[in-house]
């Protein structure tokens, strides 16, 4: 594995670079330091595929131990793509141990501070206390980059040809879990069903949500897990976890640490450090913005054994989310309504005033697109 280090990264390390630098392009990454929030980030981008993984919040004695926190950081990356265990296994394998010399040449450098400037601009998706953010590397590497537009490449889909081609199989598979995603509406029926890999984040089964319903993500959300058990006691109907089948709360997945501030009376963690699979096949609901109070209760149908795909899909669905910002559900009544009659004098206002939120028929190939594009 070489590391083509800048000369800033090379005095952080207190190393010498070594002259070797005769590696096939798949196994050879270039690599700076900058710091984000006060923090000294290391940013690596593979020569191949221009694919970037983030190391954060480093301190002086994680640069001792710099070569085992980058291997372990592209595993844990490359299994937050659901690549199969066993093509990360023969990756680490062939790359054999990490050798660190000086960076290419200007060009290189170039792509690399187009990385670096990228981390900035994904800096929310931060995982304190984590120093491999695999979320964010994920994110990142699904930017297009390049020169011309027919030049163009995405580093995720350039790394998966890559890994294709070494290890000359399908790289893909894992355990997916189908999921019926309904809102809890009185007059209207929407709803998605969801194939998503069980070892997602909260944090991605947060943007797949928002990519199914057509949400924008201007507001905060939860999740609610709950056991198997019932209770008959009706004084936690006002509850914003209360279930409407009875099933009695378990944890509260928040989207911030603030959350933590507020001393629910019940666990809660953080949901980039919760997996689904820790809770499947448990109900489940997700709400969203506290005011409009959009309530999404989930139940997990089946679980597919070996999924073939690293992104999730929506394999049905049926009616219009709400736009945002529109009143809670009273409000989404009243706007149907003046959508619905081309002679009320506001319609002509709400139609662009949907518009502009992004609200529309329910089209299963667009929801796909957005789906794919935001996990």
């Amino acid at each position: 594995m070489l590391i083509q280090c800048t000369r800033k990264l090379l005095d952080e390390m207190k190393t010498t670079p070594d002259t070797f630098d005769n590696e096939e392009p798949i196994f050879s990454w270039h690599a700076n330091m900058i710091r984000v929030n006060g923090r000294k980030t290391v940013v690596l981008m593979n020569d191949s595929n221009r694919y970037v993984i983030v190391l954060y919040g480093l301190k002086a004695s994680d640069f001792k131990r710099l070569d085992d926190i980058i291997i372990q950081a592209i595993r844990e990356t490359l299994q937050e793509e659901h690549i199969r265990d066993e093509v990360i296994a023969h990756y680490i394998g062939h790359a054999k141990e990490v050798t660190y010399t000086k960076t290419k040449d200007r060009s290189a450098v170039a792509k690399l501070n187009w990385a670096c400037d990228s981390v900035f601009f994904y800096q929310n998706l931060i995982q304190n206390g984590a120093i491999i953010q695999s979320d964010m590397s994920t994110r990142i590497s699904r930017l297009r980059v390049g020169g011309v537009s027919n030049n163009r490449i995405l580093p995720n889909q350039t790394l998966y040809q890559d890994l294709e081609s070494l290890v000359g199989q399908p790289i893909f598979g894992c355990k997916a879990a189908v999921l019926k995603v309904t809102m809890d509406l009185e007059r209207h029926s929407v709803w998605r069903r969801i194939a998503v890999p069980v070892n997602s984040r909260f944090s991605r089964l947060h943007r797949v949500l928002q990519a199914a319903f057509g949400w924008r993500d201007y507001h905060l959300h939860e999740f609610y897990i709950y056991g198997s058990e019932k209770h008959d006691n009706r004084e936690y109907i006002n509850h914003p976890g209360y279930h409407r089948e009875g099933y009695r709360l378990r944890v509260c997945v928040v989207d911030s640490e603030e959350a933590f501030d507020y001393g629910e009376d019940v666990p809660m963690v953080h949901e980039a450090d919760a997996m689904l699979s820790d809770y499947i096949p448990a109900p489940m609901k997700y709400t969203y913005d506290f005011g409009d109070n959009w309530q999404h209760y989930i139940e997990v149908e089946s679980v597919i054994g070996d999924y073939d795909k690293n992104y999730p899909v929506c394999l049905a669905g049926e009616g219009n989310a709400p736009p945002e910002d529109v009143g809670g559900e009273y409000g989404y009544a009243e706007f149907l309504a003046i959508m619905a009659d081309k002679k009320h004098p506001e319609h002509d206002q709400m139609a662009a005033w949907a518009a502009s939120q992004g609200y529309k028929d329910f089209n299963i190939e667009q929801v796909n697109r957005a789906i794919r594009y935001n996990y």
